[in-house]
């Protein structure tokens, strides 16, 4: 029940990338040889099934090495090819660690960042956006969908806001895509970064999208891959893994959004009327159809966390488990530390069945009695 730290490789997924560690196992950069343009061609293929789930255009993908690598050159390299337009940025509060501490590093650099903050069901308002705009904001950063509790934000309401006074925005997309339908065709996103463990293909592999004509200074050097965007020699499987899981993504969607909004409802409503004292984080009606996030109060979280061992949850990101602060997300909603502590993720996914919400259930309701004794 921690899908939203990563996904299990899908089968289909696998079988794909496969052949392309020892058969196909050319670089896509050789172009002189049936073995380099075997894998550029299969790079063109999972390009095209990546920009077909995100409604781009093939030549605005550019492969990365994870959402995080993605983030940092969107953020970076729009604020090194952009900065005489401004140094002023706005973000979350509640964004992921891979946009705020590079909003902190662009600080040290000589940038202004305003932080939003979200109202107590962790949503923003254009409205909020458009009062921190400045004569000098460069660039607004929101996240499509929250990796903590799922809220989905006003994405094209603020992207509207943003095209209109010329500003660029970029969305941190990682848990959105495959579960959301999104169509750059009809958004004006400027750019958008995602991971491929998030949607059933491999850690490893992500992609920015770079809307054309946006200007981007690319981060490492050696080679100008990816249209100049992002050198270094191509993840080949990594990539054929990511375009095959976008494809499955796209052909099961709305259906999977169905089946598994209504397992998250299930556990969600079971566990509040099982256990007293418990309350559900961030908004109910805008978010994630897989996600919920629970707090139990009178429960030491620590204990809580631990005890919950029959179950995969977690109390936050992943990418923040070693930290012993409580949730930047939850402190954020208003919540004091002792219930920021004791909030639970639950994030279900493709394999995810009515019989481990049954256990979940018990086990939850289990435990949180024995630690309130």
């Amino acid at each position: 029940m921690d899908y939203n730290a990563t996904t299990p490789v899908d089968e289909r997924v696998l079988n794909a990338m496969l052949p392309y560690f020892n058969v196909h196992f050319g670089n896509a950069a050789s172009r002189t040889h049936v073995f380099g343009l075997k894998a550029e061609e299969a790079v063109d293929v999972a390009r095209k099934q990546l920009a077909r789930l995100l409604g781009a255009a093939a030549n605005e993908i550019a492969f990365t090495s994870g959402a995080t690598e993605s983030i940092n050159l969107a953020l970076k390299g729009a604020f090194e090819a952009n900065r005489h337009r401004g140094n002023h940025l706005i973000t979350v509060e509640t964004e992921h660690k891979a946009v705020l501490d590079t909003c902190a590093h662009l600080e040290k650099l000589g940038a202004e960042v305003t932080y939003l903050t979200p109202n107590t069901d962790g949503l923003i308002t254009a409205e909020q956006v458009a009062e921190a705009l400045q004569p000098n904001t460069l660039l607004v950063s929101v996240m499509l969908a929250n990796n903590e509790i799922g809220v989905v934000q006003p994405i094209a309401d603020i992207a509207r806001l943003t095209r209109e006074r010329g500003i660029l925005f970029h969305t941190d997309a990682t848990q959105a895509v495959g579960k959301l339908p999104i169509d750059l065709a009809h958004l004006p996103i400027d750019l958008l970064s995602l991971s491929g463990h998030k949607l059933y293909a491999p850690k490893g592999i992500g992609a920015l999208v770079v809307r054309n004509k946006t200007a981007l200074i690319a981060q490492q050097d050696g080679g100008r891959h990816e249209r100049g965007r992002r050198s270094g020699t191509l993840n080949v499987p990594g990539i054929v893994a990511l375009g095959r899981a976008a494809q499955l993504a796209q052909s099961c969607m709305d259906d999977e959004a169905a089946r598994l909004s209504a397992l998250r409802d299930r556990l969600e409503t079971d566990i509040l009327v099982a256990v007293p004292g418990s309350a559900v984080n961030g908004s109910r009606t805008q978010r994630l159809p897989n996600t919920t996030n629970i707090r139990f109060a009178d429960v030491d979280g620590e204990l809580l966390l631990m005890s919950l061992n029959e179950i995969a949850v977690s109390n936050g990101s992943a990418c923040n488990a070693a930290s012993t602060e409580p949730s930047h997300v939850l402190k954020a909603l208003g919540l004091p530390d002792e219930l920021a502590y004791s909030s639970v993720r639950f994030s279900l996914g493709r394999h995810s069945t009515e019989a481990d919400i049954q256990t979940a259930v018990e086990h939850v309701k289990q435990v949180v009695g024995q630690l309130r004794r």
